[in-house]
């Protein structure tokens, strides 16, 4: 797996905390730094996701990817899956994530709260690498629930 990041900064004055990464599969993700963070011109302009978001919202979606996947191998009806995770941070540099809480929202027909449960815990166990990893330095906890479709 491969990234180039690329930072965006105004030419001339090489001001803003914009970045661009492109994705070795092909794909383009901007990143901006919060205004305020910085000197002055060393604040990003606020048009797109800070870093952090990224990893956070690319854990949600590991995990997502994975209870999916484990629901629709065990032949269970899903039809949609969302989680929203909320997190909070070390007040000092490295401001590591110290706790996430990830809160599913599955939708489908007759899923057993049991499928859900255990989707949730094989991919927190043993197949979100980014769960997995953030786990290190974070407590992260789960709740889930099922809307009948």
């Amino acid at each position: 797996m491969e990234c180039t990041v690329s930072w965006t900064g105004n030419a001339g004055t090489r001001s803003g905390m914009g970045f661009i990464a492109e994705t070795g599969s092909g794909h383009i993700l901007a990143m901006d730094g919060a205004p305020d963070a910085g000197r002055p011109k060393n604040g990003g302009q606020n048009l797109a996701p800070r870093p952090m978001e990224a990893v956070l919202a690319g854990t949600g979606g590991c995990t997502a990817y994975d209870v999916v996947l484990i629901l629709k191998r065990g032949r269970h009806d899903v039809r949609g899956c969302s989680v929203r995770l909320t997190s909070e941070r070390a007040p000092a540099d490295p401001k590591v994530f110290t706790t996430i809480h990830m809160q599913f929202t599955v939708t489908g027909r007759g899923i057993p709260a049991a499928a859900v449960e255990r989707a949730i815990a094989m991919s927190h166990e043993k197949y979100c690498s980014a769960s997995i990893m953030l786990g290190k330095t974070a407590q992260i906890s789960t709740g889930f629930e099922i809307v009948e479709a």
